[in-house]
């Protein structure tokens, strides 16, 4: 969904690359070159997400837009080319959500990093543990200006109470000296339900206890900060770990997901149908392990060309994700695809796949000019209490004898 983002800069060169920037991010952006053009747009009905505020306007030279801005409630990130400690200082006693010296080109590159995460941290949740109020406060306060959903425990073990019951937490900020179970305790207990790949740890102190940040690191932290810290240091450590688990979280879907129809792919298809059919098995739940084919694709090829194929097979997937939702699916190559269900009886599964077949068959595929017909042939094994791959074999023998019998039928593998 596009946000509002407010661009005000009296420089044309660099409203010019704060633009592309937004735009590049799918912000709407609107500029305002003086503090005049602020306080008429803040007037108006539009919503801003957040804002890029140049900290010297030809009529405002000593930041006052920061303040209109900020007390509209709109996220403001501070752009300036004074490098002063003073002006440094009166920029960070406000609520900003950062702020960066105009020094090179690698301030633009550290605004596009924020004006992402600004709106990707929205549904991420980071717990803060600290037995003291006033601390939680603050990195509450902090967090809360990132968008990230804060969640707050005042020790170890209502923090785990609150990870159990919240799959959105990804980043747990710990205080290290708290009664019950200190913060090196509790990192321990997280690290034995959750790895460095699906949940951050960062100890905090304001002990004077140089040994800290070694202790609780080899205990399983991902960083340490001292007490008190500079919000700059806050938000570049809580980013640089956000974006590690994100690109971790993108190398594991990549490795998983077919790249063309973003369904599973083989090896994440045998991963999740064995867990399936452990479950199946424990419920006694009837199945079926279905392999699916497009007939005559590449005679679609040769007629309409491949991009026409990959569209029907984009949308072949989506026909599969909204029919047999909560299933196991996997796009195995080429035009073959694997379903496995679950259902009452093994009637009721055939029933499904059959209207899926039949939905597929008499559906028009629109791509540019063409309106394009497609049938699918399955092969389905029932029930069977063979290993997963010699149960892939015989659907696909299924499968085979449904193309070989006319295509656009369902063939059940006779055991």
């Amino acid at each position: 969904m596009s946000k509002n983002l407010l661009v005000v800069e009296d420089s044309k060169a660099i409203v010019s690359i704060i633009k592309k920037i937004g735009e590049s991010l799918g912000y709407i952006v609107t500029v305002a070159v003086s503090h005049a053009e602020v306080k008429k747009l803040l007037q108006s009905k539009t919503e801003f997400f957040a804002a890029t505020i140049d900290y010297a306007l030809p009529d405002a030279e000593n930041g006052e837009a920061i303040e209109s801005i900020l007390s509209h409630g709109i996220p403001g990130v501070v752009m300036t080319g004074r490098m002063d400690d003073e002006t440094r200082q009166k920029i960070l006693a406000q609520p900003v959500i950062d702020y960066i010296p105009k020094e090179n080109s690698q301030a633009f590159m550290y605004l596009k990093r924020i004006l992402y995460w600004q709106s990707a941290n929205i549904g991420i949740g980071v717990l803060v543990v600290d037995d003291s109020r006033t601390a939680r406060n603050h990195i509450h306060e902090l967090l809360k200006r990132r968008n990230f959903t804060v969640y707050v425990a005042e020790g170890g073990e209502q923090a785990l109470e609150i990870i159990k019951n919240h799959n959105d937490i990804k980043m747990v900020i710990t205080d290290l000296e708290m009664p019950n179970m200190d913060g090196i305790e509790l990192t321990n207990e997280i690290r034995k339900r959750y790895n460095r790949d699906q949940m951050s740890v960062i100890g905090i102190s304001g002990a004077d206890n140089v040994n800290y940040s070694a202790r609780i690191i080899k205990n399983g932290a991902d960083d340490f900060i001292r007490k008190p810290f500079c919000p700059e240091e806050f938000y570049c450590r809580i980013t640089q770990h956000i974006e590690n688990l994100h690109n971790i979280e993108r190398i594991r879907k990549a490795a998983n997901t077919d790249y063309l129809t973003d369904l599973p792919n083989r090896r994440a298809f045998f991963k999740e149908a064995k867990s399936a059919l452990e479950s199946f098995a424990q419920q006694k739940k009837a199945y079926g392990l279905a392999m699916l084919d497009i007939d005559y694709f590449k005679k679609v090829n040769d007629t309409y060309g491949h991009e026409a194929g990959d569209h029907i097979l984009k949308m072949l997937a989506h026909e599969m994700r909204n029919h047999f939702n909560g299933c196991s699916l996997a796009r195995f190559g080429g035009e073959e695809f694997v379903i496995l269900l679950s259902g009452a009886d093994q009637g009721q599964i055939y029933n499904q796949l059959d209207a899926f077949r039949e939905a597929i068959a008499t559906d028009e595929i629109n791509h540019e000019a063409h309106q394009i017909n497609v049938t699918v042939s399955v092969g389905v094994i029932f029930n069977s209490v063979l290993s997963i791959e010699e149960q892939l074999n015989q659907a696909d023998l299924a499968l085979y004898n449904a193309k070989e019998n006319g295509r656009n039928q369902i063939v059940i593998f006779d055991q």
